[in-house]
């Protein structure tokens, strides 16, 4: 019957990382998309034009719809896994200072934090403003990518681990 138990908890971690992998997927797509939005956006549609009207309504969308939501759903998510280590698995709070554990939060943070970057970026196209070049938004749209695969193979590595 324990062993039952224990299966069952088992279960519900699998179905908790399983989900947090998906989110983060669908949230790594859109955070990969909307630069390149901004970039044609950037380049093609002069603020006011109907193709402008276009792009923000796509922008909006992606944002609203994708983006948001999943980031919430991976922090939710992310913290439901934290707490299963901590409690479940009896690892304590001090499971947050393995290295590998701060290399993933930490790309997380940066991820989060260029989320907000390209939120606030898209008030500034609302605004009719165009905040950086094409070429800035080509070249910086694989930064949120390079941070998961650090998060990612920090998880699956484990390095350092105590």
């Amino acid at each position: 019957m324990h062993l039952q138990g224990e299966g069952s908890l088992m279960n519900h971690f699998d179905l908790l990382r399983g989900l947090h992998i998906v989110a983060v997927i669908a949230w790594m797509a859109g955070m990969m998309y909307l630069p390149r939005l901004y970039a044609y956006h950037t380049e093609t549609a002069p603020p006011g034009s109907e193709f402008d009207q276009h792009f923000l309504v796509w922008e909006r969308k992606l944002l609203k719809i994708i983006i948001n939501p999943s980031m919430m759903l991976v922090w939710l998510l992310g913290v439901g896994l934290i707490l299963y280590h901590v409690y479940a698995v009896g690892e304590g709070w001090g499971f947050l200072l393995q290295p590998w554990m701060m290399v993933k939060l930490a790309a997380v943070i940066f991820i989060s934090g260029w989320h907000g970057f390209l939120a606030g970026s898209y008030k500034k196209f609302l605004a009719g403003q165009r905040p950086k070049s094409a070429k800035f938004w080509r070249a910086t749209n694989e930064l949120p990518f390079l941070a998961a695969i650090v998060a990612v193979l920090a998880v699956t590595l484990q390095f350092g681990q105590r």
